[in-house]
């Protein structure tokens, strides 16, 4: 006896359809068009979200090298800096404070920056 597998082919489209909701003309409502759609998406998202861990440590190197260039320091020397004193911040941490507390940032540095007469 033949077993027709059309529970499972319904219950796969109704999936991707599902997921595709939203998605203008055919890529919403046929089967082939929507799934295609999705499962690009999907591989958009994924390759996302690892691109926005770097767009974000680079917007925080960004902000703190801004910061330093008003203290009359370059990226590099603050992190050098900071690393000489073993201040353990991260750079998200340290830019959050430079966008925020401008003054404490200050002071931190400040306070391990060598004094030049």
């Amino acid at each position: 006896m033949r077993i027709k597998c059309g529970a499972q082919t319904r219950k796969r489209h109704k999936k991707y359809l599902k997921l595709a909701k939203g998605f203008r003309g055919g890529r919403g409502v046929l089967y082939r068009s929507a799934r295609e759609g999705v499962e690009r998406g999907l591989a958009f998202a994924f390759r996302d979200r690892k691109q926005r861990k770097r767009q974000m440590r680079s917007l925080w190197i960004t902000r703190l090298s801004a910061a330093a260039k008003s203290l009359d320091l370059s990226y590099s020397k603050l992190i050098d800096l900071l690393n000489k004193n073993q201040v353990t911040l991260d750079r998200k941490s340290l830019s959050n404070m430079a966008a925020t507390d401008y003054e404490a940032f200050a002071l931190l540095i400040a306070k391990f920056k060598p004094q030049t007469a």
